[in-house]
């Protein structure tokens, strides 16, 4: 298998490849499509030059043209009829037909190096080749010459060659070297990061990465700190979770076996056996509404629960909810405010919210003294319904508000597990309330304690 750090320079070097030969063949375009003809018509200039030299002091033909040789050029002088002089380095390739040759001798210009033909891969500058030449007529003694030259690349830039490649050599090794060194600087905390996951999977959640780094990888590493994070408190939640629904189920199954044995005595008196087979009863309904309620709260959480929405009346949810819960309001003498306008409509399950307004309705009646009130408020704001349930209770200490939404939290766990609730209405209020895209927030004080539910209006 290979490692990143592997991949990583595998991934350098064809980089680097693909990208010289990319280089060469733009700069071998640019060579034919601009510099050929400048360079065809500058060589056409010196041979002119070379030409009227020759012609105005023929008897130095020799050595000057052996001195332009030796400064930097290759040069052919031939008549046409097998007389023929090479000064300089020798042609690569003696390929220049007769017809260029009569050409010349005519007294016309060869553009060799214009007419050069276009090689992806080979740079016609660089090709010593007869052809690649420039030729230009020229008369002694009343006898008619052509003469090819082209510069001498090697002569006059060899060193220089050598010196771009090596330049060129030493760019590309340190590069190479430099980003190798510079790879492990960026695979390391991914390795880091690869060995935090196995601890994950392990259920070790406790890790310490380095977040100092203010690019890409610091802010991965700081998600993965916080998403760890998440992770504990989420396995923390799910062992709580099943200590709590063990704890739930256990003690009235406790309760249930222990008073179905009382029961069974054939001694004990009729009251007493009403008595007992009444909290049986209770019992069994505790643990029937934990059921649904966590069977429930499991579906709405996996998205199984039917989402089907209607355009329905707030209004008219608020009267239903409170025709279920009247004989507990006149029993408690509680006084009920609804301030909710008729033109309020929301497209929602009315079966979840009516739920949801049974239960923060309920908790109310059930929490509120004798004699207290409530008030059911809701507005229209823009494109969202501000629903508020206002009691006129003690309110709720300041430390349990953060924990009122957490399956099975009670503020006072002795009344409530003697009321026969389960401790998961809130809970699944929440999850309905963000099911429906909207929010639910409580604050309470000393005179009393208020639920705020906004939800979207579709």
């Amino acid at each position: 298998m290979r490692t990143l750090y592997v991949r990583v320079f595998l991934i350098t070097i064809a980089v680097i490849m693909v990208s010289g030969m990319l280089g060469f063949l733009l700069s071998n375009i640019y060579y034919h499509t601009k510099l050929k003809d400048f360079n065809d018509e500058k060589l056409v200039g010196i041979a002119t030059q070379m030409k009227q030299f020759v012609e105005q002091q023929p008897g130095t033909m020799e050595q000057y043209l052996n001195n332009a040789a030796a400064l930097g050029y290759e040069i052919y002088v031939t008549d046409g009829k097998g007389n023929d002089q090479f000064y300089g380095r020798e042609f690569r390739e003696k390929d220049l037909d007769k017809q260029a040759v009569e050409l010349v001798l005519s007294g016309e210009v060869y553009h060799g190096v214009a007419q050069f033909p276009s090689k992806p891969f080979i740079t016609g500058f660089f090709d010593n080749q007869l052809s690649n030449t420039v030729g230009v007529h020229l008369q002694l003694d009343n006898a008619n010459y052509a003469l090819f030259m082209r510069p001498d690349v090697i002569l006059q830039f060899g060193e220089l060659r050598i010196f771009f490649a090596l330049i060129g050599a030493f760019t590309i090794g340190i590069s190479i070297l430099i980003f190798l060194i510079s790879t492990r600087y960026l695979v390391n905390p991914i390795e880091r990061l690869s060995e935090a996951t196995k601890r994950i999977a392990q259920g070790k959640y406790n890790l310490r990465l380095p977040t100092a780094r203010r690019d890409e990888i610091g802010q991965l590493a700081q998600h993965f700190m916080t998403m760890s994070r998440e992770l504990e408190r989420v396995d923390q939640a799910r062992q709580q979770f099943v200590s709590n629904v063990s704890h739930e189920i256990q003690s009235p199954l406790t309760s249930i076996q222990g008073f179905a044995q009382l029961v069974a005595d054939r001694d004990l008196p009729e009251q007493e056996r009403e008595h007992y087979a009444s909290i049986i009863e209770e019992e069994s309904r505790h643990l029937s509404l934990l059921s649904k309620q966590l069977l429930l709260l499991s579906s709405l959480e996996q998205g199984n629960e039917d989402l089907s929405k209607v355009k329905f009346s707030l209004r008219d949810q608020f009267r239903q909810a409170v025709q279920v819960l009247q004989w507990q309001l006149e029993e408690k003498e509680l006084l009920l405010r609804i301030s909710v306008p008729e033109s309020i409509q929301l497209v929602g399950n009315e079966v979840l919210l009516l739920q949801v307004w049974m239960n923060l309705l309920g908790n109310a009646v059930n929490h509120l003294p004798q004699g207290r009130s409530i008030e059911i408020h809701a507005e229209q704001t823009d494109n969202q319904c501000v629903i508020q349930i206002r009691d006129t209770g003690d309110g709720i200490a300041a430390e349990h508000l953060p924990f009122l939404f957490d399956r099975f939290y009670r503020v006072d766990r002795a009344r409530e597990r003697s009321s026969g609730r389960t401790g998961l209405g809130l809970a699944i209020v929440q999850k309905i309330i963000r099911i429906h895209d909207g929010t639910i927030e409580v604050s309470s004080s000393p005179e009393g304690t208020v639920f705020t539910v906004t939800l979207p209006q579709m």
